[in-house]
């Protein structure tokens, strides 16, 4: 492989792998805090303390 390829090819991998890795371990933390459980677990029942609509 031509060394100015390898090159390139290891910068774009070095700036690449970490914006993915940051973007993965948002969604994987943000979306069970949104959720307020994990997507694939069942939704715990609520307590059963009346609300008001208003």
């Amino acid at each position: 492989m031509n060394q100015d390829l390898r090159a390139f090819i290891f910068s774009m991998v070095r700036i690449v792998l970490p914006a993915v890795f940051l973007v993965a371990m948002m969604a994987f933390v943000s979306i069970p805090y949104t959720l307020g459980h994990h997507p694939g677990d069942p939704v715990a029942a609520e307590s059963g303390a009346p609300r008001h609509m208003t």
